[in-house]
């Protein structure tokens, strides 16, 4: 069933709640704009997703080490990262339709469109001049270029444009007891300043050596104006981050290490290399001296997923001037203090959540000559998939229901498993395809006689019958996370 791309990520979107991935946030209040939550096979696959990135960083890394830092952090923090004064997106509103865009998504929109009419050199000029503006923070050219390529607002159709403006992301709150007495706090909007000033405390009570690195998976908070692309750009979301700290000079041996490692943590899941690329950062962040970002090609076109960037000793000197604390390392084989450099791998979860559940769905054409079929199929590598195997009893009677149970019981302390009893065997079969399941086991009248089940698999739909003791080996060895990690 071909579809093109918008009718596609639609479908990926209503699959999501119809199967129990993600909801709208506070639906029954009419939602709660760009913030979604998880629902039950959505936290499952969310579970794994952060699973495999932590076994891959902090259990096949002797020299990185694991973190879960507060949310709150004392706010002269935020100063010294630069997110006070220069953490903002350019704005622009339209004056008739009253909606606020990020002035860049209007002219990368414009881009995607003059590239699908075929216009490349239209595409390609207005992207350099658009890179060109954000690179020296003119405003103005930002504005200039929306007038001069006609863009409209894609709710009034107008172009009653304000000047564009920049729009600072942090969420703020009051910490204390009495509001008139209290401290202004900020909700973190990225989880790398936690890492920053506990670099010390990592690395003494841990005994580390440079080179070492330092992981965390947490929440994140950013005020985004514009909600795009369903999970995509969320205000509340999930980062995978991991800073490694090198001897200064090392560092571009270091990115480029893991510029490399990392594309092959993405692909080992069964992605098709040409759906990634690495796009190098045009305008380098004040305290990088190299950044490429990682992209996956949606439904939507290619999007960042994961940056990489070489963060030089700005984020610890930083801390250093601002706390008045040393945040050195001593080198024993150099005998000599330095601040080290900063490596920096940093994957947002919600994303990597979507570019799975994109890369997985299909939707199949069965039919034959003599009937009309199809399924939906998520095609989830399965040490990803929330569910392991189903459980399927033939009839609900006959005693084929307490054998099903039975060999539920026996496997469900090591995977995580779905019973099921209601509607036709093929119906199951469909349900369990739709979430992603790898196996599905039926149980019929043949197994209590003689201890075998019907095992089907879900990407082939081919069926085998087996002994029900060799399931727990055979599952086992399937979604094993040998099969992602070797």
């Amino acid at each position: 069933m071909s579809k093109n791309n918008d009718e596609l990520f639609k479908n990926v979107i209503s699959h999501t709640k119809e199967y129990g991935f993600v909801f709208p946030s506070s639906e029954i209040y009419d939602g709660l704009s760009a913030v979604y939550d998880y629902g039950q096979l959505g936290a499952e696959l969310k579970n794994n997703i952060k699973t495999y990135w932590w076994k891959s960083m902090v259990q096949l890394n002797e020299n990185i080490v694991g973190l879960d830092s507060a949310i709150f952090m004392h706010p002269k923090i935020w100063k010294a990262s630069g997110h006070v004064d220069g953490f903002a997106d350019p704005m622009i509103d339209n004056k008739d339709s009253k909606k606020r865009y990020r002035a860049d998504n209007l002219i990368e929109d414009k881009i995607a469109r003059y590239a699908k009419d075929g216009k490349t050199d239209k595409a390609n000029k207005l992207q350099s001049d658009m890179d060109a503006a954000l690179g020296a923070d003119n405003l103005p050219a930002l504005k200039a270029l929306i007038e001069e390529h006609e863009i409209v607002c894609p709710v009034s159709g107008t172009r009653n444009w304000t000047d564009v403006r920049q729009f600072n992301l942090m969420f703020s709150t009051q910490m204390g007891a009495m509001a008139e007495d209290s401290d202004q706090v900020y909700l973190r909007p990225e989880t790398a300043q936690g890492i920053f000033v506990n670099f010390l405390n990592v690395q003494k009570s841990g005994r580390m050596r440079i080179p070492f690195g330092i992981a965390q998976i947490g929440k994140a908070f950013r005020n985004e104006v514009i909600a795009r692309q369903f999970i995509m750009r969320m205000r509340e979301f999930e980062q995978m981050e991991m800073q490694f700290f090198v001897k200064p000079g090392t560092e571009m041996e270091w990115y480029q290490h893991w510029k490399e490692a990392r594309l092959k943590w993405h692909l080992a899941v069964g992605t098709t290399p040409d759906k990634y690329r690495f796009h190098d950062h045009v305008k380098l962040a004040h305290y990088a001296n190299a950044a490429v970002d990682i992209e996956f090609e949606f439904p939507f076109g290619f999007k960042e997923v994961e940056g990489i960037h070489s963060r030089t000793d700005f984020d610890l000197s930083q801390h250093e001037k601002f706390s008045g604390k040393k945040l050195q390392y001593f080198d024993t084989v150099e005998n000599k203090n330095y601040v080290p450099y900063v490596i920096e791998t940093s994957i947002g979860l919600d994303r990597m959540f979507l570019l799975t559940l994109c890369n997985a769905y299909e939707e199949q054409d069965l039919s034959t000559d003599d009937k009309q079929d199809s399924r939906t199929v998520l095609r989830l590598h399965p040490c990803l998939a929330p569910v392991k195997a189903a459980i399927l009893p033939l009839t609900k009677k006959d005693g084929l229901p307490e054998k099903g149970r039975e060999i539920m019981d026996a496997l469900k302390l090591d995977f995580n498993l779905q019973y099921d009893e209601k509607d036709s065997i093929g119906k199951r079969y469909r349900r369990q395809d739709a979430i992603g399941t790898p196996f599905c086991i039926t149980i019929d009248h043949q197994t209590l006689e003689d201890n075998t089940v019907t095992i089907r698999h879900r990407d082939s739909m081919e069926q085998e019958r087996v002994s029900s003791d060799k399931l727990e080996s055979i599952i086992g060895n399937l979604v094993s996370w040998k099969n992602l990690l070797k």
